[in-house]
Parts: C-alpha cells; structure tokens; sequence
C-alpha cells in the first residue's frame, strides 16, 4: 500500500467514516492484524475496529482529522470517549468469553488524507482501560 494516496470522501458522516475505517483496516491487515469486528456496538458505545494482534485483542478507535487546527485526530479521543470504549470493549469480552483471557490493548489510528501511508498515525496501546 505504500505510496498510495488517501482520497478524501466526497460523502460526509456514517458513510465517510466506514471508509476510513476500511482505510485504517487494510492499512492493519497489512501489518498482519486480523480483523474480528467492525462497528461493534453497545449501549454505552461504539468501537470502530476488533482486531488480533498475534494473541491480542486490540481495540480500535477511527479517527479523521481534515483540518489541522482542530488537533490530530488522536487528540479527539477524549476521556469520555476512552471511558465508552473502554465500557463497550468489556462488553464485547463478556460476550466473546473466549477471548476475555487474551490480552486487551486500545489503538487509535489517526488518519491525515493525501499523503498515503504516511498520513497515518498508528499509535499502540494509546490509553489504558477506564473501567475496573
């Protein structure tokens, strides 16, 4: 995928935002994670990305950011927002109990358009779960 160029959507919301979500999965898979789960939801939230990171289940927060002055996208990742993350992951665990016994890790992969692999930041283990 190296020297490919990320397009920006034309479409605004939901649909733009699965884009780069796939953008952000095939941008993983190739570094050899596999894909679980996309737009796994609960009542306190959604995780955009579950992926396996060799025995690790590895959370997956999306974000796009267009406009610079607003922070990277990984700034938008909020303690509120890792607080429901954090919430829907345990539930996504305690309905998957299989994988509760694996290690957890929370990702976010911030995506700054135009400038192919390069804009985009993958930052492991970018916050610790909120929630005993």
């Amino acid at each position: 995928m190296a020297g490919h160029s990320l397009k920006q959507p034309l479409a605004g919301g939901r649909q733009a935002g699965s884009q780069w979500e796939k953008t952000a999965e095939t941008f993983l898979c190739a570094r050899g994670l596999k894909p679980l789960q996309r737009n796994f939801t609960s009542r306190f939230g959604e995780i955009d990305l579950i992926m396996e990171d060799d025995k690790t289940v590895v959370f997956i927060e999306v974000k796009y950011r267009g406009n610079k002055s607003h922070g990277s996208g990984a700034d938008a990742v909020t303690l509120h927002k890792q607080r429901r993350i954090s919430l829907t992951a345990a539930w996504f665990l305690a309905m998957n109990p299989a994988r509760a016994e694996q290690y957890c890790r929370f990702d976010v992969i911030s995506i700054d358009p135009g400038k192919g692999d390069e804009g985009i930041t993958w930052i492991k283990s970018a916050f610790y779960s909120t929630t005993g």
